[in-house]
């Protein structure tokens, strides 16, 4: 299959991942360690199920022009969906777990893993020939938690919004990231999470971009979507 608008388009040059939720995961574990401790029997897979299910609730909040991701509003509606999904709707519940997360381990957070595809995904990109590289809307640390998960010196360059000053979806942060690849944006691939951030915002700087979906959760797309990262990768280079 040929990405859409591939007769009229280069061959890709450059894939451009998001980090959170993409090439690094959250822990899962710590959250229903911490569940667990408040009562809440709960396993990692039914907190990863919750929060995939999030990520497609939290998306209309999200559309270009509409609330940023990195804002306390953002942050506490992804919480609470996550948290709804799980059976814990209390208001009083919901605000303990909201203070335990904004203290865990900050200014990094929960997003601290790498992906068990990702050395994998961008090696294959590598090998390939193509430049990769990270464009993340983050608060600044995006670049030292990929340099602990190991990730960081495989990459060819890493945007971090608080440090450009812009952030996803607007065209302008995709700019910097095809000036630093040094290509054209039909030549780009972006991969991410979230449909209005990732991918019309992709879109809007020219490249194409590719939504992962582990689950299925998403429903039909005017994208493709990807199962995991190497699947997108696969994608990517097709």
């Amino acid at each position: 299959m040929n990405r859409p608008g591939s007769a009229a388009r280069p061959p890709v040059r450059a894939v451009i991942f998001d980090a959170g939720n993409t090439l690094l995961r959250m822990d899962y574990g710590i959250i229903a360690d911490h569940l667990r401790a408040r009562g809440r029997a709960v396993s990692p897979l039914r907190v990863e199920d919750a929060e995939l299910r999030a990520r497609v609730r939290l998306d209309p909040h999200l559309a270009p022009g509409a609330s940023s991701t990195e804002s306390t509003v953002t942050h506490g509606r992804y919480l609470r969906y996550l948290l709804e999904n799980l059976a814990i709707s209390d208001d009083t519940e919901i605000e303990a777990i909201a203070r335990w997360r904004r203290g865990y381990n900050p200014p990094v957070g929960l997003w601290n893993r790498a992906d068990p595809e990702a050395i994998a995904a961008i090696r294959r990109v590598r090998e390939a020939g193509l430049v990769v590289g990270v464009i993340s809307n983050s608060n600044g640390s995006v670049r030292a938690v990929l340099e602990e998960a190991g990730l960081a010196a495989h990459l060819d360059f890493i945007i971090d919004s608080s440090v450009v000053g812009v952030e996803k979806p607007d065209p302008r942060i995709f700019h910097l990231g095809l000036r630093q690849a040094g290509v054209a944006a039909a030549e780009a691939v972006y991969v991410g999470d979230l449909y209005s951030v990732d991918v019309l915002g992709a879109r809007a700087a020219g490249l194409d971009g590719i939504l992962l979906d582990p689950r299925g959760f998403w429903a039909p797309r005017d994208c493709r979507l990807a199962r995991g990262l190497e699947d997108a990768v696969r994608l990517a280079l097709e």
